[in-house]
């Protein structure tokens, strides 16, 4: 495909590649390789891949489905059969105007109609059967097969010979002969005669032919039904000098082209046995390319001219450049180009190989001005003689009320197509107080809006508002006005004290305490009614709504477990604690694990988050970046893959001694109760769990003579990679305690009923013995010198 022009192929060649590569399963993007494969130049890659995404947009954009898929248009999507041998560039190759009548299976197949009356002029032959009905006066019917010599043989009345007679002439001698006879036609007694069993011919179909060769048809076949059953001409086969000869003798030369132009089937005539049809191979062809609506290869007669081959195609399309049209004609031994004029359509004579190609129109306007922006009709416009600025401003409908008319922008071509731009200022254009440009091809005119020039005007409420949030600003809206479109108060709201914050357009920054916002305390009716004026708001003004300073919402805790009362309880007071709650549910079970109580807060204060922060998305922002800190810093064997919200379930866990708590109410360990707390006091425990870097990680029965390294050894010891000196215990409590560690020494936590020991990963080395070795060996010297020194003093 080095010397493929794309211009040259029309919108339905695309598709028809399109199609094809859809049932080859073959994507555009595997569509343009195969291209590249086949040495199409880069340019002309560059130029198919715009004509593809034209094509989608075009397709994918109809108004209407139904009249696209009727009109052959539109691509279709709906295969699911893939055949990889299917090359989709075989659809740009030139294809033989008419041949697709005789290879489509989707066509016609000219079967003769055996179910149609006898024509008059079918000639009778042997083994025919000839149906003669007699009625009237005298009642008869006759069933008679024609003999090889021709003749019927008439019951009672004799022999008669109608072989190569018509059926109308076979019909009047049959009524002669019983005239002659007993029946007396004509006085009251009629005779009809019909074709019975139709004979069978044989028809000798040879040259430029798909399939040639020596055919039997029925009797009533004509020249195309014998064509189809031969696949019609073949890529050398003229579809216009096809010749019937009979009895050594041209009688009929068809054109198939009458039929595919005109429809025309005048030349399509019967068949009679022994018939021999010719297809000789095409004198003259030529190549239609480009923008008409069948392109391909035709063949021409003398005499005919190009206007005739575009009639052929069916015309130009839409698209087309009918101006004129480029030629590729063979000159002594070499090509040359020939321009076709319009007005020489109908007078050129193509010749032999020319190749002619319909370009496209260009994509340029030759009158085209618009206009955008703040007008009521923006768009493209005809650039009329002696447009201008004002005059193109009144055909696109005016100014819209927001237009900025201190300034306007014309952006214009330079002859180079380089563009300059042109300020004017358009109250003075319009009121003739400057000069009216006069308009010319391709200028572009924008009217700003005065909403284009500045930030959105906006307002922003937080708070006790059921809907905080920001507004839409316009002019002399109220506090009350912004309070309404944010769902009004919330339940507990204050209506006093409210107050508005205010940007500062003229802060000194050479003081060191210089204003940064105005702030204003405003009062407004609790009912929000109109009666009384209140603050008029300004853009960008953040107003905030506070709570009535007794109003509390109800803080409830649950308390699970071992005691009496297990359940929600209501705090009551500000300075509720754990021991108070402890007195409302009752008190303990006897089978409570005291020492193993426990207390979830799903606080975000646990993360040191400043609860503080008005801006809510700021506040969860923070939130998750601490619980990512949180689980970067937390990896153990269980842990290392662990989501965020396994982090927050472990840290929400707050290490409380309820046995100390209980001794002494009241004391610092004796912590005060928030909203949403979860106070668990469990039953007694009896097992240990060990995971991590174990080699079986397992729950071991609690024994209070165990230590540490023994209920890892139950759980299989230390693996290879286990952190021996990292390990720590997690109390039933929450609290955790990690291995103390001095030169070679460690030292365990003490293990408890209910608790949960983490052997965890050693880093990852970095293979550096020999560094290691020596850091080793130094900071061992190094302290050894320092005890000897302190043992000599």
């Amino acid at each position: 495909m080095s010397n493929v022009n794309v211009d040259s192929y029309s919108d339905e060649q695309i598709r028809q590649m399109l199609k094809r590569a859809q049932a080859s399963g073959t994507s555009d993007a595997q569509l343009i390789q195969q291209a590249q494969s086949k040495q199409m130049p880069p340019a002309q890659i560059q130029l198919l891949q715009s004509r593809i995404a034209e094509i989608r947009r075009k397709d994918n954009n109809g108004t209407n489905d139904t009249t696209q898929q009727q009109s052959g248009r539109r691509l279709s999507y709906q295969d699911t059969s893939k055949n990889s041998q299917i090359d989709p560039f075989d659809a740009l190759k030139s294809k033989i105007y008419g041949a697709s009548l005789f290879r489509n299976s989707v066509n016609n197949s000219f079967e003769p109609n055996l179910k149609l009356a006898t024509p008059l002029n079918y000639i009778v032959g042997p083994d025919d059967r000839l149906l003669i009905n007699v009625y009237g006066k005298s009642l008869i019917n006759w069933d008679l097969p024609v003999s090889a010599e021709g003749n019927i043989n008439i019951p009672g009345i004799g022999v008669l010979k109608v072989a190569g007679r018509t059926i109308e002439q076979a019909t009047s001698a049959i009524k002669a002969k019983l005239i002659a006879s007993k029946y007396a036609i004509g006085s009251g007694t009629n005779v009809e005669v019909n074709l019975g069993n139709i004979r069978s011919i044989n028809v000798v179909l040879q040259g430029e032919l798909m399939r040639p060769g020596t055919y039997t048809l029925p009797s009533l076949s004509t020249v195309f039904n014998a064509l189809y059953l031969a696949r019609g001409p073949n890529d050398i086969g003229s579809f216009r000098k096809i010749q019937l000869i009979r009895n050594n003798r041209v009688i009929r030369t068809l054109d198939l082209y009458d039929f595919l132009s005109k429809g025309s089937r005048k030349d399509d005539i019967s068949l009679r046995d022994q018939d021999v049809i010719l297809v000789p191979p095409y004198d003259k062809r030529v190549e239609l390319r480009g923008e008409v609506k069948i392109p391909g290869l035709f063949e021409v007669l003398p005499g005919e001219t190009v206007q005739d081959l575009l009639n052929f195609s069916g015309g130009f399309t839409d698209q087309a450049y009918t101006e004129r049209i480029k030629a590729i004609q063979a000159s002594n031994g070499q090509k040359r180009i020939v321009d076709v004029l319009e007005k020489d359509y109908k007078t050129h004579i193509p010749s032999r190989g020319d190749v002619y190609t319909i370009d496209r129109i260009l994509d340029r306007f030759q009158n085209r001005v618009s206009i955008t922006g703040a007008v009521f009709r923006p768009g493209p416009f005809e650039l009329q003689s002696g447009l201008t600025i004002s005059q193109l401003i009144k055909n696109a409908g005016g100014l819209k009320e927001d237009a900025f008319t201190g300034r306007g922008s014309l952006i214009r071509l330079n002859n180079d197509n380089t563009k300059q731009q042109i300020s004017f200022n358009i109250a003075d254009v319009l009121n003739n107080r400057a000069p009216d440009l006069q308009l010319q091809r391709e200028d572009s005119l924008h009217i700003a809006s005065v909403f284009d020039l500045r930030d959105k005007y906006k307002l922003t409420i937080k708070g006790e508002v059921r809907n905080p949030g920001e507004f839409a600003y316009a002019d002399s809206m109220q506090v009350s006005d912004l309070i309404i479109k944010a769902g009004g108060f919330a339940e507990g709201a204050s209506a006093k004290r409210i107050q508005v914050f205010r940007r500062v357009f003229n802060s000194d920054p050479t003081i060191l305490n210089a204003q940064t916002a105005q702030v204003y305390t405003v009062d407004v009716d609790p009912r929000l009614g109109t009666g009384n004026i209140n603050f008029t708001l300004k853009p960008f003004d953040i107003v905030s709504i506070y709570s009535l300073p007794g109003f509390e919402v109800q803080k409830m805790v649950n308390v699970e477990g071992e005691v009496m009362y297990p359940g929600p309880y209501a705090i009551q007071n500000k300075n509720e604690k754990i021991s108070d709650i402890i007195t409302l549910a009752g008190g303990l079970t006897a089978s409570a694990d005291i020492e193993g109580s426990s207390l979830k807060r799903d606080n975000d204060a646990i993360l040191s988050v400043d609860k503080s922060k008005i801006d809510t998305a700021a506040f969860n922002k923070e939130r998750v970046e601490k619980l990512k800190h949180l689980q970067n810093t937390f990896k153990d064997e269980n842990t290392s893959n662990a989501s965020t919200d396994s982090i927050q379930y472990r840290n929400n866990y707050i290490g409380i001694n309820l046995k100390k708590i209980l001794q002494k109410p009241g004391g610092n360990d004796d912590l005060i109760l928030e909203n949403g707390d979860i106070l668990t006091i469990p039953k007694q425990q009896q097992i240990v769990k060990v995971n991590g870097e174990v080699l079986y990680p397992s729950a071991v029965v609690y024994s209070s003579g165990k230590s540490f390294k023994e209920y890892v050894l139950n759980a299989g010891g230390f693996s290879p990679k286990a952190l021996k000196r990292g390990g720590y215990v997690v109390y039933p409590n929450g609290t955790v305690k990690g291995t103390r560690n001095f030169l070679f020494f460690s030292f365990h936590p003490k293990v408890k009923a209910g608790s949960e020991i983490f052997v965890p990963k050693k880093p990852i080395s970095t293979n550096n013995v020999a560094q290691a070795i020596l850091g080793y060996t130094t900071g061992l010297a190094s302290l050894v010198v320092i005890m000897v020194t302190l043992f000599k003093k």
